[in-house]
């Protein structure tokens, strides 16, 4: 009788036994690698490194960042895509391995949707930027002018199929207006040619443009996003202007490899957040002049997803393609 009893408790331990031993959360035993698919400098490798930091100080273990560049990201993105789901790799990203590569290449090593998002990061808008000397003080005196100037007004991008080429291009489809692409290799040569006088618009992020602005080097006429930027607050969005679906930013998202298990990547995603929400992760966050989000993996599922249909179809309806 007793040996059955025990046998009986014994039956109903194990499986709560077996719960504990899942509850427990993932803490890594060998070094963490992030990749970042675009050089060292820019914010995706900033942001990176300010994770990276506390992620390695809560772990107490090695966070490195790996910057493997080259094809738009998508040579990084793939590298981790085929790395093994154990916690061990993960993907700091823009959009464009993400969200806007799949329909921008003819064909890619990876599968964007594949990966486990786990929270984004920070994100900054995108704003309409224009040279000094340019004869508009606000959005609307800038479409008049380029619809004034059909074909004669240029802007600059970080290349083809980069946000702000697209966020231009769909510029140009809800206004009516054509202007002239100048793609350059980084944002930086676009707003330098702008101040020089070469370059007209620029639909860049507002990190890179603030300095310039400020120094009333640039215009910046609006922020392309639903609600105004904490870092312009006197700049109207460009829902107050009257074009509230020219939405465009940077944000950056962290990414798991593909078939991550749910609870190790639940654990990933709730360290991350836990990280981004520190008072002097957020602080070190805005330095770099992006807003800092930590959300919910489901939510940044969801917000990638929409990312991907948004500028995939601009890229379709413009017949858009890098080889």
């Amino acid at each position: 009788m007793k040996r059955a009893a025990g046998a009986c408790i014994l039956g109903l331990l194990v499986p709560l036994l077996i719960d504990i031993a899942i509850a427990e959360p993932w803490i890594p035993t060998r070094p963490v690698k992030i990749i970042v698919p675009f050089p060292g400098g820019g914010t995706n490798d900033v942001l990176a490194r300010i994770i990276a930091e506390r992620l390695q100080a809560k772990w107490n273990q090695p966070v490195v960042i790996e910057n493997k560049t080259g094809a738009g990201g998508n040579i990084g993105a793939a590298s981790a895509y085929q790395s093994d789901p154990d916690g061990y790799t993960l993907l700091l990203s823009p959009p464009g391995p993400l969200a806007i590569n799949q329909s921008l290449y003819k064909q890619l090593a990876y599968r964007p949707q594949e990966f486990v998002p786990l929270t984004v990061v920070g994100a900054v808008p995108n704003a309409v930027i224009v040279r000094n000397e340019l004869a508009v003080s606000s959005f609307q005196a800038l479409i008049d002018y380029i619809k004034a100037r059909p074909g004669k007004i240029s802007f600059g991008s970080q290349g083809n199929g980069a946000t702000p080429h697209l966020t231009a291009v769909m510029f140009q489809n809800m206004t009516g207006t054509q202007m002239v692409h100048v793609p350059y290799r980084g944002e930086n040569l676009v707003l330098n040619d702008m101040i020089g006088g070469h370059v007209d618009v620029f639909f860049g992020n507002v990190a890179a443009s603030l300095a310039p602005f400020r120094d009333g080097r640039v215009k910046i006429l609006a922020v392309a996003d639903r609600r105004r930027s904490a870092l312009l607050p006197e700049v109207p969005t460009t829902a107050e202007v009257g074009l509230p679906s020219l939405l465009a930013s940077g944000w950056f998202a962290l990414v798991a490899p593909p078939n991550t298990e749910r609870t190790l990547a639940s654990d990933l995603a709730a360290d991350a957040i836990e990280v981004i929400k520190l008072p002097d992760v957020q602080m070190r966050i805005r330095a770099a002049n992006v807003e800092p989000v930590g959300n919910s993996s489901a939510e940044t599922t969801a917000f990638i997803a929409e990312e991907a249909q948004r500028w995939g179809e601009v890229i379709r309806k413009n017949n858009i393609v890098v080889d």
